[in-house]
């Protein structure tokens, strides 16, 4: 229960170095908490939520102490961090051999595979707790994606994907595995004792005062069990169009587009190209109390206030295209469609713009030309797709040269010219790199940006749909329309010292 209502005032008070040792700075840093003192057998805790429960479990079992909470506000709590603990942090290293000297000693914890109750003990015990709550509180600062849990004959491996590549985080004994997934599991809710069969979870957790959601995906291999941890950081995403690289230009020409009262606007490129982030900063900029929206995803990766989100579940025969026909019946305005995945949805999608309604969705085409051929080798009649796609936006994402280590160089005549550079225009142009220091992981980039072709399907490029002409000559009219292809948008970046030219030949190798 809450110590009291009362407001710690951090200025009024003595911070007790007793409690403070009682709490490791990790742990402190994790859950963006301050202890305060020790009273009666118990730790009291400064929190910004004393009335969280969990919270108190949680630190019940990382400390072994009994928890009383007090209310203090957040940047308190984050300045009274810095100042007692100080920069200073446990060493990964240290609370690895912790937990694996937990795991050892408990009884039965070789043969607990089967036990749902001996994995669970395992799966509480405070080194492990505190190692998986290091992981991923590291994974929050650096900013990454996903963090891998991948099991192998001899060797265990932690990574984080970080700006789309992965890197090493850590690599525990091997006899941690099951501690290690066994928490992730307990905190998903998910099977314990099954590891024959892949699962799939949620967590939603506080991380340094964020509210971080994580998705969890487990896959049974030879040497045990991966698990992949998707890190939705909601802190870290600007659901903007103009927090996301994109040209004025193309702003201009969508903003326009997602104005209008129906027709189906499409964004392509692969797995992981920022497409759904895309779509829901489009839907931001028009999420008004008039408009009804109404989405299905698989999953729903960010809620959105004022919008109402279905996520897809094909367990029970939920899939886009029933969900689709059900949303028709919910009086939408606009409609966000996770996927395009088959000629049913296509169809579906099609008519719902011929029906008055604004479309935005996805599908898996190399370039914004090719979403139209697309849709005709779903079985979507051409003059339907005339007359409702307004526009495709194909994209890719690249790494930004990190600030803190750029520095201008000279590429070789083999990088300009397979960039299709000439000598003469390589004489006028700076290029730059990232040199790679610490704030970076040494790799030379931090965050990432957009690379964007948008086709507007005007009277040139339906006119040569209806008559079934080729990709390559839609692709022409388009360019002679005014259409920057990507790699036209990688070279205004590169120019502009935003990437490099090796992040925009990695991801416009396919297109050219």
């Amino acid at each position: 229960m809450p110590d009291n209502t009362d407001m710690l005032d951090f200025s009024k008070i003595t911070i007790e170095k007793a409690a403070i040792n009682k709490v490791s700075a990790s742990t402190a840093r994790f859950y963006n908490i301050m202890p305060v003192k020790v009273e009666r057998g118990a730790i009291v805790i400064a929190t910004r939520d004393p009335s969280n429960m969990k919270l108190a479990d949680d630190l019940r079992f990382v400390s072994g102490l009994n928890i009383r909470m007090a209310q203090a506000k957040e940047e308190d709590i984050k300045a009274a961090i810095e100042k007692y603990y100080g920069k200073e942090e446990e060493s990964l290293g240290e609370v690895i051999n912790e937990a694996e000297k937990t795991a050892s000693k408990t009884p039965g914890a070789a043969k607990a595979e089967a036990d749902a109750d001996k994995l669970k003990e395992i799966a509480s015990s405070a080194p492990v707790v505190k190692l998986l709550n290091m992981i991923l509180l590291r994974a929050v600062r650096e900013k990454a994606s996903d963090v891998h849990f991948e099991p192998f004959e001899k060797d265990y491996k932690i990574r984080y994907r970080i700006d789309g590549v992965c890197y090493d985080a850590a690599h525990p004994p091997r006899d941690l595995s099951l501690a290690i997934s066994s928490r992730i599991k307990v905190m998903a809710n998910l099977d314990v004792a099954e590891n024959r069969l892949p699962q799939d979870g949620r967590i939603m957790m506080d991380v340094e005062g964020k509210a971080v959601d994580l998705r969890v995906s487990t896959l049974p291999t030879l040497y045990g069990e991966s698990i992949v941890m998707r890190v939705l950081d909601k802190s870290v995403v600007n659901l903007s169009l103009d927090e996301i690289g994109m040209d004025e230009d193309i702003k201009l020409k969508i903003r326009a587009i997602i104005q209008r009262p129906n027709g189906i606007f499409l964004t392509t490129g692969p797995t992981g190209s920022g497409k759904t982030t895309t779509l829901y900063s489009c839907l931001a900029e028009i999420n008004k109390i008039e408009y009804k929206i109404i989405t299905t995803e698989d999953p729903v990766e960010y809620d959105i206030d004022g919008i109402i989100q279905v996520a897809i579940n094909t367990k029970i025969d939920l899939s886009f295209a029933r969900t689709l026909r059900h949303i028709l019946r919910q009086d939408p305005d606009i409609i966000m469609v996770g996927e395009i995945r088959d000629g049913e949805t296509a169809e579906i999608a099609v008519q719902s713009a011929l029906t008055g309604h604004l479309v935005f969705s996805t599908l898996h085409t190399n370039d914004s030309p090719g979403a139209v051929t697309r849709l005709v080798d779903m079985g979507v009649e051409p003059f339907l797709i005339t007359s409702t796609v307004r526009a495709v936006l194909a994209q890719r994402l690249v790494r930004k040269i990190c600030p803190e280590c750029r520095k201008e160089y000279k590429p070789s005549e083999q990088e300009a010219a397979e960039f299709g550079i000439s000598k003469d225009r390589m004489k006028t142009m700076k290029f730059y790199k990232g040199e790679g220091c610490a704030k970076c992981n040494s790799s030379g980039y931090k965050g990432r940006t957009g690379l964007y072709e948008l086709l507007i399907v005007d009277d040139t490029i339906r006119d040569m749909v209806i008559k079934h002409e080729s990709l390559s000559a839609i692709r022409d009219a388009a360019c002679n329309a005014g259409m920057k292809t990507l790699r036209e948008n990688g070279l205004k970046k590169v120019m502009e010292g935003v990437t490099t030219i090796d992040e925009v030949l990695r991801e416009t190798k396919e297109y050219v």
